[in-house]
């Protein structure tokens, strides 16, 4: 079985930074590609932005410039770093990966609240 584990959401006043860590535990052999969603009350979930194995990057046109996603594949964590946040940021955060160990599967975090308010 594989875990992802969220965790670093909270309030922050508008402006503000946070940082969002995921990290997968049990049998994994392979990381493919990590990603985050988030999912905005009343709205269709959206990718946040994605980095894969060899470390390529791509964002969503509304966090490019803000956000920044990176791994540490030695600790099967993935981090986005969120600066400049703006209440339109308000959401549930879900990190999802491609995993491998009989097969490749995506597993998904339980997610984490971010309420940009001042």
């Amino acid at each position: 079985q594989v875990q992802l584990a969220e965790s670093g959401g909270g309030l922050v006043q508008p402006g503000g930074s946070l940082r969002l860590s995921c990290a997968a535990s049990g049998r994994i052999f392979s990381i493919d590609s990590m990603n985050w969603y988030r999912q905005a009350p009343g709205k269709q979930r959206e990718l946040v932005a994605t980095i894969t194995s060899d470390g390529t990057t791509n964002y969503g046109d509304s966090v490019k410039g803000r956000f920044s996603i990176s791994r540490d594949n030695a600790k099967n964590t993935v981090y986005l770093q969120m600066n400049s946040l703006k209440s339109e940021d308000t959401a549930v955060y879900y990190c999802k990966m491609k995993i491998y160990y009989a097969m490749w599967y995506d597993y998904w975090g339980q997610g984490t609240q971010v309420t940009v308010s001042s």
